[in-house]
């Protein structure tokens, strides 16, 4: 009977196509702190969980096929025969937890025992450390689970180095939508050996601090808008004040850069809030209040980034979209049902309700329609055609390239519409914008100042 932690081949295949595909569904796919991955010791990677399925293939995509990573999840979710089935082979393993019932929380005795097995043939772990997922942008409570397991597993090694805790900040430019951007920022390994020594006197004070390390670490890696109040404000206000501190900061205009910048609007946030009550209220009434004006204009926040349109780049833009629409055109055409069927299915058919769920869905239904339909267009090619079959096995490989500059054409030319809409509106109803312009001003103001 096989192990869990082994790599059998087949695993190794599927891995390599769902990492491939893992990579293609962002827009952007940027790995931070690479070189902090141990390559010789157990680990247990412990990223923060906004993004469900997708959380736990960000760990996947930063490792070599042939190193499993094995994950922990939810039990309620190994009901059904065939779930549980994937769910094994995708090295997935159950955690009990009060909801499921108090007669099944000794069954987390085995499970953990298992995860100490895994790590003692220097194998790797993925546990979520803060138990559950939520979608908000802040890193809640962590739990004890995973501690229990690193110091079960370092008594075989007693004061040496063995265990290692790796934290991952995973951000996302949508939790919902493809084509957005992941960024996985691996920090340094967190040795358990070093709290060996407090466990031994004292194993509640050694688990405090081994938590509370990598609560602070984890923190550093990701966006945190901790606030029990105020966080569409703290929402809000990252986004208006993300070019402004970027600026401030000195620093090129990229989505690694902005990241940063909004790291640092965050922290901004969190002390407004805790050492001016009265100034955080005013920064809250503005920027909903901002919200709603840009929600009744129709117009997006990167519109008032600016200064001012250029009326004949406005024009240019439009005349190069005009020239590359046909691009688009086929783009969708070859494209519109692997990009949309997924949807569709997840709306109307699965009906999937928790906004946390959405992206994995899309993306699971996405491994089986993108080859699925490629692979029909290609043979209705090759049918229709008189190209030999080389051309048609270059047409099914074309087929994803051209629907990416599709969906690149698609989100320029709304870009175009906001920017003639915004100077539009700007000709008609000035004051409107003026005085979305002034809150814009007032929300960075308020931060900066």
């Amino acid at each position: 009977m096989s192990n869990i932690y082994d790599s059998p081949f087949s695993f190794i295949l599927v891995k390599r196509y769902i990492t491939f595909a893992f990579k293609r569904f962002y827009g952007e796919y940027i790995v931070v702190g690479k070189e902090n991955i141990p390559t010789d010791c157990p680990v247990i990677y412990a990223p923060n969980h906004t993004n469900a399925l997708m959380d736990a293939l960000a760990i996947h995509a930063i490792l070599p096929a042939n190193m499993p990573v094995i994950f922990l999840a939810r039990s309620d979710i190994f009901n059904n025969k065939m779930a549980a089935k994937a769910l094994n082979f995708a090295k997935i393993m159950p955690a009990f937890r009060m909801r499921d019932g108090v007669e099944n929380l000794g069954r987390n005795q085995y499970v953990f025992d298992k995860c100490v097995d895994v790590l003692h043939h220097n194998k790797s772990l993925g546990i979520m450390p803060e138990g559950g997922q939520e979608i908000e942008r802040f890193l809640r409570p962590i739990v004890k689970g995973i501690f229990r397991i690193a110091f079960s597993a370092q008594q075989k090694y007693g004061n040496k180095p063995g265990i290692k805790i790796v934290p991952v900040g995973l951000d996302f430019g949508s939790i919902t939508k493809f084509g957005k951007h992941i960024i996985i920022n691996i920090g340094k390994p967190i040795e358990v050996s070093e709290y060996m020594d407090i466990h031994t006197e004292n194993q509640a004070i050694a688990t405090n601090e081994i938590r509370e390390r990598l609560r602070t670490e984890l923190i550093g890696l990701t966006l945190n808008l901790e606030t029990d109040t105020h966080y569409e404000c703290f929402e809000i206000a990252t986004e208006v004040c993300n070019l402004a501190f970027l600026n401030r900061l000195k620093l090129p205009d990229n989505t690694i850069n902005r990241f940063i910048a909004r790291q640092k609007i965050a922290e901004s946030l969190i002390a407004l809030e805790k050492n001016s009550s009265e100034r955080i209220e005013t920064l809250d009434a503005v920027c909903h209040e901002y919200a709603d004006s840009l929600k009744n204009l129709r117009l997006k926040n990167w519109n008032f980034e600016k200064a001012s349109y250029n009326s004949l780049s406005i024009i240019i833009n439009g005349l190069l979209l005009l020239c590359t629409f046909p691009f688009f055109l086929v783009g969708l055409l070859l494209n519109f049902l692997p990009f949309f069927v997924p949807v569709y299915l997840r709306k109307n058919v699965i009906k999937v309700q928790f906004v946390g769920f959405f992206s994995s869905l899309q993306f699971v239904l996405g491994l089986i329609t993108f080859p699925v339909f490629y692979t029909i267009q290609g043979i209705l090619f090759y049918s229709f055609t008189d190209f030999p079959w080389w051309a048609s096995l270059l047409f099914v490989v074309c087929q994803y390239p051209i629907g990416k500059v599709a969906l690149k054409w698609n989100g320029e030319f709304k870009k175009w519409l906001a920017k003639i809409r915004y100077l539009r509106l700007e000709r008609k109803h000035h004051e409107k914008i003026h005085e979305t312009k002034r809150m814009h001003k007032q929300i960075i103001s308020l931060l900066t100042e």
